[in-house]
C-alpha cells in the first residue's frame, strides 16, 4: 500500500474480527445514548424489552426492534416539526434538512448539529478520496443546492478533502456545461441522469466533453449509478471514469462508495455504519450473494440516533475480497440494485425498472424513456415511451423500435412492451432523482 491511497487506513483496513469489535464498542455507546436521551427509542425500547447491556455480540443487535419510514414520521406528526427521535431540540443544531420529496409524500426532516455536520463531510472523504479525488482537482457539483441534504454533504467533503470547489448553482444545463469547461474541471457530481443530459447539452452546443480536463464523474442519487449500461453510457461520451455512491438524508449522508478500482460494487463505510441485508417480508437475515433489503444502524449523527432503520433499498452483500484496493469493508454488489417496493407486476410477470434501464441504455440514440403503465378493463398495458435522438429518420426509429421490443420480451418472460415513439422535448427531464416509472393502473377515470 502505497502512502496517501486511503483517506483513513487504520479503519479502511481492518480486518473482519477487529471491524465487529470496533461496530460491537461503537454499538454500545449508541444505545446507551439513545436510551438515556431519545424519547422515541426510550419508549421503543422499554416495548421491545431491550435493554444496552444485552449486547453481548453483534448477533444481539437482532434484539433491537427495527424502524420503518412510517414508524420515524408518527411522532414527527405527534409533535412537529422533528418528533421524538431527535435527543435536542433546534437550540442545539445548526441545519435542518429535509429528504428529497420525490415520492410526493411528506419529507422527513431531520436536525444536525456541528459535530454531526462534521462527521457527514468525512464520509463524503471516505468516498471522494476512494475514487481518487484529490486536493489538486477542481470539482464541479452540478445541482442547485435546496434543503435536500445530499450534495451538501457533498460540497463540505470537497472543501474538507482541500479539492477547489465549484458550486453549480440554479442555472440552465447549458450554463452549467459553458462552466464546467471554463473552469478546467476535473471531476464533475451529479445524479447519473443528469450526467446523461449535461452531455446531450453539450453535444448540441458543440463541446467535446471527452476532450475536457473532465477524468472523473461522481455519481449519486440514483440506482442507475451501478447499471453496466448506464456507467458504459456515460463513461463513453465524458471520456472519464464515473463511480457511484448511495446516502440517505435520514440516516447522515453518504454510505457505500465505489473505489478507483470500480470492483462492479460499492463499499460499505463499516466503521461508522452497521449495514444488514434482511429479508423483505420476515426480516431475518440473508447470506452474501442473496438479495435483500438494507438495514442501516448509523453512528455518526448524534442528534438522531438511527437503529436498524429499514431503507427499502435492495442490495447483495459480497465479500471485501471481491476488490483489489485493499480495504476490509464489504460491497454491494451492482451497489443499489433498485427498491423492494419499485418491482411492479404486469400480468404475472416481475418488471423492474432498473432492468429496463439497463436494456434501455444499451441504444445510444435514446435520448430519453418513459415506462408507462395502465389499465384497459381488466387487461394491463405496459409502454416504453422513447425519445430518440432528433436525426433518428424513421426507418433507424423502426429497426430501434423492434430491437427494443424484442429484448425487453425476452428479458421478461415473453411480456410484450409496447415500445412508442415521444416528440422531441416532450418527456420530463431530471435534475434529481429520475421517476420514470408511471403506473396510472390505479388512477381514477379523469383523474
Amino acid at each position: 500500500m502505497g502512502a496517501g491511497e486511503y483517506w483513513n487506513p487504520k479503519t479502511e483496513t481492518l480486518g473482519r474480527d477487529d471491524l465487529a469489535a470496533l461496530q460491537l464498542a461503537k454499538l454500545r455507546r449508541l444505545t446507551e445514548w439513545a436510551a438515556a436521551r431519545s424519547p422515541f427509542y426510550q419508549r421503543s425500547f422499554k416495548e421491545a424489552g431491550f435493554a444496552p447491556e444485552q449486547l453481548k455480540t453483534l448477533d444481539d443487535l437482532r434484539r433491537l426492534p427495527l424502524l420503518t419510514r412510517e414508524q420515524w414520521m408518527a411522532p414527527q406528526a405527534e409533535q412537529p416539526p422533528f418528533g421524538l427521535l431527535p435527543v435536542a431540540g433546534r437550540e442545539a443544531a445548526i441545519r435542518w434538512h429535509t429528504t428529497s420529496g420525490t415520492t410526493g409524500r411528506e419529507p422527513i426532516r431531520v436536525l444536525d448539529t456541528a459535530k454531526d455536520w462534521a462527521w457527514q463531510a468525512e464520509m463524503w472523504c471516505y468516498g471522494l478520496w476512494g475514487f481518487g479525488v484529490r486536493p489538486e482537482d477542481t470539482a464541479y457539483v452540478a445541482f442547485g443546492y435546496g434543503s435536500f441534504i445530499g450534495f451538501w454533504g457533498l460540497h463540505y467533503g470537497l472543501e474538507k478533502l482541500g479539492a477547489l470547489n465549484v458550486p453549480g448553482g440554479a442555472q440552465p444545463t447549458e450554463g452549467r456545461v459553458r462552466q464546467i469547461v471554463d473552469f478546467g474541471a476535473t471531476v464533475v457530481a451529479s445524479t447519473p441522469t443528469y450526467a446523461l443530459r449535461l452531455a446531450q447539452e453539450a453535444e448540441r452546443l458543440g463541446v467535446d466533453l471527452a476532450a475536457s480536463p473532465v477524468e472523473r464523474l461522481i455519481l449519486s442519487g440514483e440506482p442507475a449509478g451501478s447499471i453496466p449500461q448506464t456507467k458504459a453510457l456515460i463513461e463513453r461520451l465524458w471520456g472519464a471514469k464515473a463511480g457511484d455512491t448511495a446516502g440517505m438524508t435520514e440516516i447522515g449522508t453518504i454510505m457505500i462508495f465505489e473505489c478507483r478500482h470500480q470492483p462492479g460494487g460499492t463499499h460499505i463505510i463499516e466503521d461508522h455504519y452497521i449495514e444488514e441485508v434482511v429479508d423483505p417480508g420476515s426480516g431475518e437475515p440473508v447470506g452474501y450473494g442473496e438479495a435483500g433489503e438494507r438495514v442501516v444502524t448509523s453512528f455518526g449523527r448524534g442528534i438522531i440516533p438511527l437503529l436498524r432503520y429499514r431503507t427499502a433499498d435492495l442490495v447483495a452483500k459480497v465479500p471485501a475480497s471481491r476488490c483489489a484496493c485493499g480495504r476490509g469493508f464489504d460491497l454491494y454488489e451492482g451497489g443499489i440494485l433498485g427498491r423492494v417496493d419499485d418491482m411492479k407486476l404486469v400480468r404475472g410477470t416481475n418488471v423492474y425498472p432498473r432492468a429496463v434501464e439497463g436494456i434501455v441504455r444499451e441504444f445510444p440514440a435514446v435520448e430519453e424513456f418513459q415506462l408507462l403503465l395502465t389499465r384497459e378493463g381488466h387487461f394491463d398495458r405496459i409502454a416504453l415511451r422513447v425519445e430518440p435522438a432528433p436525426e433518428t429518420t424513421d426507418a433507424e426509429w423502426g429497426d430501434m423500435a423492434a430491437r427494443l421490443a424484442k429484448a425487453l420480451a425476452e428479458a421478461h418472460e415473453g411480456l410484450r412492451f409496447e415500445v412508442e415513439r415521444a416528440g422531441a422535448g416532450e418527456l420530463p427531464r431530471f435534475e434529481l432523482k429520475a421517476r420514470r416509472t408511471v403506473d396510472r393502473r390505479d388512477t381514477p377515470i379523469g383523474g
